[in-house]
């Protein structure tokens, strides 16, 4: 059986003061999952530790600043994937060298279907 995404949310999430990439991902992880509720699995009797296949990606503008563990490590359910790729939005604050990170997410689920 091949994969089929089923579901696909997306979400923002911003370190104001900082530059923190991996902050603003695992905010942007968090609001897209809020968006989110998974009854049509429940419904389906899928086993979310098992037969759910989670891809993560995640755009920022340094993508080698974020730890993608920390990311995979958030999710609560599937067997998950994490990308990071150039993205996102970085808002320079030259008077205090104090740049604010802007990260995007897009958190796919995908299940085994005929």
């Amino acid at each position: 059986m091949a994969q089929k995404r089923v579901i696909l949310e997306l979400g923002t999430g911003n370190d104001l003061h900082g530059g923190d990439y991996t902050k603003a991902a695992l905010r942007a992880v968090q609001d897209a999952l809020h968006h989110s509720s998974l009854t049509m699995l429940r419904a389906l009797k899928v086993n979310p530790k098992t037969d759910m296949f989670v891809t993560v990606t995640i755009g920022v503008q340094q993508p080698d600043k974020v730890d993608a563990e920390k990311v995979k490590a958030s999710l609560p359910h599937g067997i998950v994937t994490v990308k990071v790729v150039k993205g996102g939005l970085d808002v320079a604050d030259p008077e205090n060298h104090d740049p604010a990170v802007i990260a995007s997410a897009a958190v796919e689920v995908k299940l085994e279907l005929p």
